[in-house]
Formats: structure tokens, sequence, C-alpha cells
């Protein structure tokens, strides 16, 4: 391959689909990657339309399997080198953690930060040797701000920003950059993948019901509001044009905005704030809406 070489993870929809094309459009070889090929069918027509079928290659990869992992890194000893990583692969799921089982917790940390770490370990020794690479993690506002209900994948964010602070700093000597891309709510399949919301917190019973409902009557209601999954892809080729080379990258309507709110304001306020938006009323410690 004569091209520059990416790895796009969960490439078969939403920001992975798009970044995909857009860094196959900018000379990149991109090694697409899915856990089912046979959902990349679109991607490729898509390349096909864009004139850039050649740069395409459709990988299986799950990233939360050892074995798949290893089949991946030894296609990559084939190739020899990569420049650019993009870890999209993610889902998001909800609940309220009294009633979120450990084990769907780990699932979630499975795949936003395990399978990120599996795969920057892959490609990180081919980066370490051109003496240059970049990397593109996913986050989300998420990682930044706790929201009600979605402990799981809040706090799966979290670690992702922590764990990319500590790369950052350990490969810039090795000039390899680590990106982290914080978007807002977009029009994206996030919530239609994994587990989403654990069914006990939306069971009638649940003392959480209420709570859950004002927060899915929320989401719903902000849902003709989202934005174009199109700004983040614009995001990753800035990167790879080297035109962009912050750390963090807040991207969508009223993130900036939240992000200095909660630099500036106290907890306390915060809290009564989201609570009022959310329609719930708290007595001596009993939920009430």
């Amino acid at each position: 391959m004569n091209h520059k070489i990416a790895v796009v993870t969960g490439s078969n929809s939403g920001f992975g689909f798009l970044s995909t094309l857009e860094l196959a459009q900018l000379g990149y070889t991109v090694i697409a990657t899915m856990r089912d090929p046979d959902k990349g069918n679109a991607l490729i027509q898509q390349a096909e339309k864009r004139k850039v079928k050649d740069l395409v290659q459709i990988l299986p990869l799950d990233v939360t399997s050892e074995a798949s992992v290893k089949a991946f890194a030894n296609y990559l000893k084939q190739i020899g080198r990569v420049d650019l990583l993009l870890n999209n692969a993610g889902y998001a799921s909800g609940g309220f953690s009294e009633e979120v089982t450990i084990n769907e917790y780990r699932n979630q940390f499975e795949t936003n930060v395990f399978g990120v770490m599996r795969i920057t370990q892959c490609v990180l020794p081919y980066m370490r040797k051109q003496g240059n690479g970049k990397i593109i993690n996913l986050s989300s506002i998420s990682g930044k701000f706790g929201f009600p209900g979605l402990s799981p994948y809040v706090s799966s964010k979290h670690a992702l920003e922590g764990y990319s602070e500590s790369l950052r700093l350990e490969l810039k000597p090795f000039g390899i950059t680590v990106h982290l891309i914080e978007p807002g709510s977009y029009r994206t399949n996030i919530w239609d993948t994994g587990k989403k919301i654990t069914p006990r917190s939306l069971e009638k019973n649940s003392p959480y019901y209420a709570y859950m409902k004002a927060i899915n009557n929320e989401i719903e209601a902000g849902a003709e509001s989202l934005g174009d999954p199109m700004e983040i892809a614009a995001v990753v080729r800035e990167i790879a044009l080297n035109r962009k080379n912050s750390f963090r990258i807040p991207v969508g309507k009223g993130v900036r905005l939240t992000l200095l709110m909660k630099a500036v304001l106290p907890w306390t306020l915060i809290e009564k704030l989201i609570l009022k938006k959310l329609g719930i009323n708290f007595d001596q410690g009993e939920g009430r809406t």
C-alpha cells in the first residue's frame, strides 16, 4: 500500500461511516472495521459514488473479542504501518445505578474502554517506529458531565477521558498525537445497538420509573434538534490535515455552554437546574414528580 493507512473501528454507521469516506477522499487507504462485514455494503456503495472504493477495505473486527483483535493484529503485520487510528466503536447503555447489573457495566466498559485500549495497543508499535501517528478517540460530553440515568455510558466515557490524557502525555515524545472528540447529541444509532436502557429502570414498579420516564421524555423532545454527524467527520478530516491539533475538541449545540457551566457554577446549583428541567422535585430525599 502506497497510501497513508487509517484504521476506523465501528465504520458501518454513524461517525465511523462518514469519517471513513472523508479519510478515503483525503487519499488514505482506510481499513474500515466492523463486527459484521455484511453491514459494509452501504459503505462500499458510498465509496464507489465518491470514486474512492479502491481506498476502502472492509475488515471484520469485534473490539471485545481477544481472538478477533489477534486476527486484526496479524493483519496489521502484513501492512507494516498505521498513520491514523479512529477509535469510534461504541454503544450507549443506561438505567439507574441501583438497577444496572455489574455485568451490564462490564459490557459497556468492554466496548467503550477496553476495546479502545486493545486496538490502540495494536497500532502503537507501528506509529512509534514511524515516529508519527494520530490517535482519535470518540468520547462524548458525557465524558465530562455525569447525566442521571446514564451512569454506564457516562462512567465509560469518563474512563476514556482519563486514559486519553495519560496516553497523550506518554506518546507526545514519540511524535504521536492523541485527540479526544467530545460530541453532544447527534443523529446516530448509538442507542440502537448494544443493550440500551436496563429493563429494570423501565418497569412501572421501579422506584426510578418516573425519573427514567422524565429523562426519556427530555431526550425525545430534543430529537429534532440533534446535530448532523457530518460535523464530527469534518473534525476528523481537520485533524488528519493537521489543521486541528487540540487535545480536547468539544463539538455540538450547547456543549461548550454545558462545560462552562460545570466549570464556573457550584454543583448544588447545577443539580437544581438539571432536576428542574426534568420536572423532578425532591422533598427530604423522596423523589416526586
